[in-house]
């Protein structure tokens, strides 16, 4: 975990309401897991202004900008104007200050293995999925991924997955893209096809819940990348808690999303009082 100071090195916007932000980060890329977040603030916004999670989309690196310095190492936001936060960082341009807390949180975990491995990404949540996608494929795994959202604008990024190698399957609630209806449902397909696979899924909590019960009751692993309000994004503050599996009054089980996760197995989770909502 570092504390940057840094700057933008582009801010566009890449469909109707989505944007993505490339920000200069020295010696990121080899820190960065695949799942983990950052808390992210202008240097210019107001001190009521708390830092914001959000998860890395990808790392990379630029050639230098003169013979003899060293490449320039960046990170990716992938992320939607929902609110007043997200649409300051729209409205922020390549060479803008900004603070940078992170890599934080718990990441997606890798098992070796033939299961196959089936992502599903719901409109901005794919976020977290392109590094595990770049993690498996490194390890010789075929991945494949199901992506859902309501019309086409919500369908992201999906030439970088397919440059990567990634089979994809789109789908949209009103079929302006791809096949038409619940990403689910192309789940429940693919697990027929694939009875031996593991599950990672980031999207909406209905979307994860759906996903859970196919996955508990075709007992395949799941995991999922959670979202949740966060005011430190290192477990000081309790903010962001959700109940985990055997919660009571009498025997609280509260697990902080920006430390224990956001990277949970699904059988960590008490599924029937969940209530996770998205930062804005």
């Amino acid at each position: 975990m570092k504390n940057y100071q840094t700057i933008i090195l582009a801010n566009q916007e890449i469909a109707p309401g989505y944007w993505r932000m490339r920000i200069l980060a020295p010696g990121f890329a080899a820190a960065a897991q695949p799942g983990q977040f950052v808390m992210f603030r202008p240097e210019q916004a107001l001190p009521t202004m708390l830092r914001r999670p959000f998860g890395i989309f990808r790392t990379g690196c630029l050639p230098p900008e003169c013979a003899g310095l060293p490449p320039r190492e960046y990170m990716e936001l992938l992320y939607k104007v929902v609110g007043q936060g997200t649409r300051v960082m729209s409205e922020l341009h390549a060479g803008d200050r900004v603070e940078l807390l992170g890599p934080l949180g718990r990441g997606f975990t890798i098992a070796d293995n033939a299961c196959a491995k089936l992502l599903v990404g719901g409109g901005i949540g794919l976020v977290p999925l392109f590094l595990l996608a770049e993690a498996l494929i490194r390890r010789g795994h075929p991945v494949r991924l199901l992506m859902g959202g309501r019309t086409r604008d919500d369908i992201l990024a999906v030439t970088e997955f397919e440059r990567l190698g990634v089979e994809t399957y789109v789908s949209t609630d009103d079929g302006s893209l791809g096949e038409e209806g619940l990403v689910t449902r192309v789940l429940e397909r693919k697990l027929a096809k694939y009875p031996c696979a593991e599950v990672y899924a980031c999207g909406p909590m209905p979307m994860l819940t759906a996903v859970e019960q196919i996955c508990s009751a075709r007992q395949v692993p799941l995991q999922v990348s959670l979202e949740a309000h966060m005011a430190c994004g290192v477990g000081a503050c309790l903010g962001c808690v959700v109940k985990g599996v055997g919660h009571s009054e009498q025997q609280p089980n509260y697990l902080c999303t920006c430390k224990e996760g956001p990277v949970f197995a699904a059988d960590q989770l008490d599924w029937g009082r969940l209530d996770v909502r998205c930062e804005e």
